[in-house]
């Protein structure tokens, strides 16, 4: 096997499932990375719903697109810091692959539905679909173990490296997947490591700055609104991510934004100026934010070379709070709107639905893996995973298209 990256060992570069080197000249890490970019399930985000509906407007995002660039920017934060950017890039691709048909949205209606096997969480899904469910490998007792990912890589995309938690709704793994998770984990406790911080943070920093790119073109966003009403901001801001922020300090961070060079003057007219100036925007604001955490964490560390445990990724607290300016200016207008709350409320109740007349007719409407899965469910808990596992992995237009098939 070729050398891995510097710093990362055969214990890093290990599969589940151990498999022949068929192209000696790849690292694991970069197998990894082509196994995710390959997947079927990756390119079911394509029509997922990233924050607009998919397939909704020419310009937004979805999932696919949003995730294509968080890559981007968690593989060259990756390289600067020293880890692989392979694993980072794998794990950037990754992170959203459990989202169920409409986003965060589905998400909440599933793990109502899920309550009583261990609930629904997207990132416990993404383990689920990378170790089970995606079709690639399998073990010695005909198993399918999903992508069969490096050891290195499957932590990288845990976000949330704990099964679920009383009183927390976020977490990394369901009951049914916890052997594959110690194998993963082992000696580990709650920590993550630098590689899945960078995933996360790279995260954050697409969601924050896109958004309101997609916000403004759309006229859904008029940042000049902002500072004529910031109270209403501010509050969305605490409710959402940070509840302890005092109006001074956001007002500070509002205020390095929009003393920024770049930053609109004027409102967006739709012409190509205005899209050049709302790109620059941006490419610049996505600098800011990364030069900002590479600086501050080999200031920390000193060290040029940093992976796995060795460091933790620091982000100042001026970004921090910077990105959760942005963040909340995104959620007060386009996913708080009234029209959205409405559509929200149908998308729920269609899954529920969905959920409902598949557990009544299973196996008989399942694609033929589930229906497989289905059949060797041992119990009522594991064949409603079953279920859960199918409308997860549907489209926005597959659940609506099979939620009219069924109600007819």
């Amino acid at each position: 096997m070729r050398k891995q990256h510097e710093g990362y060992d055969e214990h890093d570069a290990e599969r589940w499932v151990a498999e022949p080197v068929k192209r000696p000249g790849r690292t694991a890490f970069a197998r990894d990375r082509a196994r995710v970019l390959h997947s079927a399930a990756l390119r079911r985000l394509a029509a997922k719903t990233q924050v607009v509906t998919a397939g909704s407007d020419d310009f937004v995002r979805n999932r696919l697109t949003h995730s294509l660039e968080v890559a981007q920017i968690g593989r060259e934060l990756a390289s600067t810091l020293g880890c692989d950017p392979d694993i980072v890039d794998a794990a950037c691709l990754a992170h959203d692959l459990g989202h169920p048909p409409f986003g965060h949205n589905g998400e909440r209606a599933l793990d109502q539905l899920a309550a009583e096997i261990g609930g629904f969480e997207g990132n416990a899904q993404t383990l689920r679909l990378l170790t089970r469910l995606e079709s690639k490998t399998f073990g010695p007792s005909g198993r399918s173990v999903g992508l069969n990912l490096s050891r290195a890589t499957l932590d990288a995309a845990t976000k949330y490296p704990w099964p679920r938690r009383d009183g927390e709704r976020k977490f990394g793994v369901y009951d049914d997947d916890l052997e594959v998770f110690g194998w993963l984990r082992h000696g580990l406790t709650d920590q993550r490591c630098l590689e899945a911080q960078v995933m996360d943070f790279a995260d954050d920093v697409a969601y924050s700055v896109h958004d309101v790119e997609d916000g403004i073109v759309a006229h859904s966003i008029d940042l000049a609104h902002v500072d004529a009403e910031r109270a209403q901001y501010w509050q969305t801001v605490r409710e959402a991510y940070l509840p302890e922020a005092t109006d001074a300090e956001l007002d500070e961070g509002w205020q390095r934004l929009t003393s920024l060079p770049y930053w609109p003057s004027g409102p967006f007219d739709d012409s190509r100026r205005a899209l050049g100036g709302l790109k620059d925007l941006t490419s610049q604001l996505i600098g800011r934010f990364c030069t900002a955490a590479e600086q501050a964490t080999h200031a920390r560390f000193g060290r040029s070379r940093l992976i796995r445990y060795e460091a933790d990724l620091v982000v100042p607290d001026g970004v921090r709070t910077e990105i959760a300016l942005l963040k909340g200016v995104g959620m007060f207008h386009v996913l708080n709107s009234p029209e959205r709350q409405k559509r929200r409320a149908i998308q729920r109740e269609l899954l529920t639905e969905l959920v409902e007349r598949l557990a009544k007719t299973a196996p008989r409407e399942l694609d033929v893996p589930f229906a497989a899965d289905y059949a060797e469910a041992t119990d009522d808990g594991a064949r409603l995973r079953v279920v859960i596992d199918q409308v997860a992995s549907l489209t926005d237009p597959s659940a609506v298209a099979w939620h009219a098939q069924l109600s007819t």
